[in-house]
């Protein structure tokens, strides 16, 4: 039986009907996502559809003393989502609509259960498009959340650079609106990136006003394959350091091309390979790519291959993004003890290489992947559910890939986020930052209701002022 306070059940139940549930499947739903992290169940669940039922929503937990967990589409890994300490689930998708779209400045207003793809296509005819893709399908809301990127980031940025502003329902019920939708502002603190990466515990996002980019006139795809990964990491790290302005660099390593094969029915050669996709006029485009071409021949590329057509560069990033199923099922019955790092871009050939040796000492399988062009790559390392030894050894290994990146001056995650799998590390790379951070959770969320046990431990503490 659920947890809730049932005055707060009575309550929840005749304000919202039937868009609050407890059932069993409802709730198992919403407390499990992407990662290797057992499913933490919420109490119950309720879908808003306005930021005026948010606050009432938020006013409830708060009289009654129970978490409440934003929910987007349940595509994070790292347990964003996880109810660890029971409460109500706050699914966002049916607050899915585009608000307005003003073309001539080239940014959107959207409700935070709007997806990427939903935006885009709401977006057709008018010449622009929103580039931040993650992967998966994800909400805008939950992509803010996380500080996602993916695949574009290397020349659109992370959603850092495309949020604008924000409208926010804080612990208290205030609702406050952060940034504008002019192109800059020195006004007061930026608030608008205090809450974009704050993964839910900070306050609930009921509206994102987002950065639009002119669709480019010409796009081609390639691959290339590589004798080995280093020799792959030189041809992106020249790439980069030419100011060459590539859209897309992906590494995948010979296993992970193995996977892709078998998984999405391609034909690559089973070496490691970059995909790249290149966006402008057609004239820069051919520029780019002839002389991408010549960097990586100089670094032993070959099988240098175009994908032009539209079709065959949707098949190639599908693909590309399909590669955490395609890993899976090199070993059926497995989940993926998934990490990302991030490291300054001299040091990408350094960090990929010690996550290879330390691959290689584990005796896992465990493909890697990467948005190379800002130095940022993921290990899927496959684990057998059942076998604590094996699940301990792949905690480990994500632990030592980890460590070395910080070593190298790099970040424990360049798009996870913390969730309760890094929040070690946090301290590790932060230091005395995090007791800052501690005291913002604190200000704006004494009572520690939303999204409890994430990104801080829960054992960290405001610091006292002296």
């Amino acid at each position: 039986m659920p947890a809730l306070p049932p005055s707060l059940v009575q309550q929840l139940s005749e304000r919202f009907g039937k868009r609050f549930s407890t059932a069993g499947s409802v709730r198992a739903h919403h407390g499990h996502d992407e990662s290797h992290f057992p499913d933490a169940l919420p109490d119950g669940v309720v879908w808003p559809h306005s930021t005026a039922e948010v606050v009432e929503i938020v006013n409830l937990c708060r009289a009654h003393r129970v978490p409440l967990i934003p929910f987007g589409v349940g595509s994070s890994l790292e347990g964003h989502i996880l109810a660890t300490q029971g409460g109500i689930s706050l699914d966002m998708s049916e607050m899915n609509q585009v608000l307005a779209i003003h073309g001539e400045d080239m940014d959107a207003v959207v409700q935070p259960g709007v997806t990427r793809k939903a935006l885009n296509a709401a977006l057709h005819g008018t010449g622009l498009f929103f580039p931040i893709d993650p992967g998966a399908d994800a909400s805008l809301g939950g992509m803010t959340a996380t500080r996602a990127s993916g695949t574009n980031a290397v020349r659109y940025g992370t959603m850092r650079e495309n949020v604008m502003a924000l409208e926010v329902v804080l612990a208290d019920g205030r609702v406050i609106r952060t940034g504008g939708r002019s192109r800059k502002s020195s006004a007061g603190y930026d608030l608008t990136r205090l809450f974009v990466g704050s993964e839910g515990t900070l306050g609930v996002l009921t509206e994102v006003t987002v950065r639009l980019h002119p669709l480019p006139e010409a796009i081609s795809g390639a691959t290339c394959a590589f004798p080995d990964v280093g020799s792959a990491v030189q041809t992106v790290i020249q790439t980069i350091q030419l100011g060459i302005p590539v859209a897309r660099i992906e590494l995948l390593d010979t296993l992970t091309v193995q996977a892709v094969n078998r998984y999405s029915k391609t034909a690559l050669r089973e070496s490691p390979m970059l995909f790249f996709e290149f966006h402008g006029s057609p004239g820069s485009v051919e520029e780019q790519a002839c002389t991408v071409q010549d960097i990586a021949r100089d670094n032993g590329g070959q099988d240098f291959e175009w994908a032009t057509r539209p079709e065959e560069r949707t098949r190639l990033w599908q693909a590309r993004h399909d590669v955490l199923y395609a890993s899976l099922a090199l070993q059926p019955g497995s989940r993926g003890v998934t990490t990302d790092v991030c490291v300054p871009i001299s040091r990408l050939a350094e960090a990929i290489a010690s996550t290879q040796a330390a691959i290689a000492e584990s005796g896992l399988l465990a493909p890697i992947v990467g948005h190379v062009g800002d130095g940022n790559f993921h290990v899927v390392i496959l684990t057998t559910p059942d076998d604590p030894d094996q699940v301990r050894r792949a905690e480990a290994l994500g632990r030592r890939i980890v460590e070395c990146a910080l070593a190298l001056d790099g970040t424990c995650t360049g798009e996870h986020g913390i969730g309760i799998g890094k929040q070690d590390f946090l301290r590790a790379e932060h230091g005395e930052a995090v007791t800052v951070m501690a005291s913002l959770k604190a200000a704006l969320d004494p009572l520690n209701l939303l999204n409890p046990g994430k990104v801080l431990a829960p054992a960290l503490k405001a610091q006292p002022t002296r």
